[in-house]
């Protein structure tokens, strides 16, 4: 089955109107993010100024191949300062790297999910927050940066949109730092943290690229006919990732005012690249592929080459690169591997150019 016909069996909903053109898209894109700011994520906090001190700074990290510096952000709101850690790796011998932002489950010194050495011999800077350093990962909104947006309304920020809030900040800090090439920061994020990556890049334009892994649900995957996780499982279990809206299309996927390709699209033309893990059945990997693919017009619509229209889900250990848009299907069970952070790196090194 091709990809339009999938789409049309799953009655997915186009993904612009008829007629749509490239000067169309800013205002459909925003039209978009504020479905999405309704009905799902919540509304983002304005931005408010940043303030970086380096608390602590080791020349020769990793073999002496990286400087790593350990930074407190501080974030001026309106109802007090906020500061939370960030942990960022510059690799040496080389000006202006690229950089990962990488929106972290675990703090710098753990081993899960961050090869830094693989990293900073690809040459780039990591930059590396962790999450619940920001506002814990659970429904008190009254922890950390939550306390500054009290949960009211339907619309409020549940704490994906805090997540990428703080990675948004994070980004005004990146882009003061001199060795830090400040056109080619990207955003990536895994499971829970991969939707949030998807949400902070769909908003800020300034991130030059997104990689998302194994999202799933409310992530990469679309939403109507996928299987394994649902909108009625993810709200009952994680009511607080998303605004209070969103629990109303628990078993009502057919109603909600958006579908995941669109949100994918919101990243355009900028480099996108998912990916997925063969055994991720709760993810399904086959609809995070379909959103990608169902995305691609976009891309094309504003002058990038992206995924072809018989494009189809790779097998196990293969992936699909297109001009701006990259996906691969990894062996394997929900997590991210090396084998995810190496192949995201080479598909960026030729979309970054």
């Amino acid at each position: 089955m091709n990809i339009a016909q999938e789409s049309t069996l799953r009655a997915l909903p186009d993904l612009f109107p008829e007629g749509m053109t490239a000067a169309d898209f800013p205002a459909w894109r925003e039209s978009t993010l504020a479905a999405y700011a309704a009905h799902c994520f919540g509304t983002t906090p304005p931005p408010v100024p940043v303030s970086a001190v380096v608390e602590a700074d080791r020349e020769d990290d990793w073999a002496g191949k990286a400087e790593h510096r350990r930074v407190r952000l501080t974030l001026r709101l309106e109802k007090g300062e906020f500061a939370f850690p960030l942990h960022l790796v510059l690799p040496k011998g080389r000006e202006k790297a690229p950089c990962a932002l990488y929106i972290s489950f675990t703090p710098y010194a753990t081993a899960g999910y961050q090869p830094i050495e693989e990293i900073v011999d690809h040459g780039y800077a990591l930059a590396v927050f962790c999450y619940e350093d920001v506002t814990r990962d659970n429904g008190d909104f009254s922890d950390g940066l939550a306390a500054f947006f009290p949960r009211q309304g339907a619309d409020a920020s549940g704490k994906i949109g805090l997540w990428a809030y703080a990675a948004m900040r994070a980004l005004d800090y990146l882009l003061t730092v001199p060795e830090i090439d400040g056109g080619r920061v990207f955003v990536m994020g895994h499971s829970r943290l991969g939707k949030t990556a998807l949400w902070a890049a769909a908003q800020d334009a300034r991130f030059a690229a997104a990689v998302s892994n194994d999202s799933g649900c409310s992530g990469a995957a679309v939403t109507r006919g996928k299987k394994g996780e649902t909108v009625r499982d993810i709200t009952e279990r994680f009511p607080y990732w998303f605004c209070e809206a969103y629990a109303r299309y628990a078993g009502r996927e057919a109603a909600l005012p958006f579908e995941q390709h669109q949100l994918l699209a919101c990243i355009a033309p900028r480099p996108l690249y998912v990916s997925s893990a063969s055994e991720d059945e709760w993810a399904d990997p086959a609809s995070e592929f379909l959103a990608l693919a169902l995305s691609a017009p976009a891309w094309k619509l504003l002058g990038r080459e992206a995924l072809p229209e018989d494009a189809a889900l790779p097998s196990a250990g293969r992936r699909v690169v297109c001009g701006a848009q990259g996906y691969h299907l990894r062996p394997g069970t929900h997590y991210l591997s090396r084998y995810d952070w190496v192949r995201a790196l080479r598909f960026l090194d030729v979309a970054l150019l």
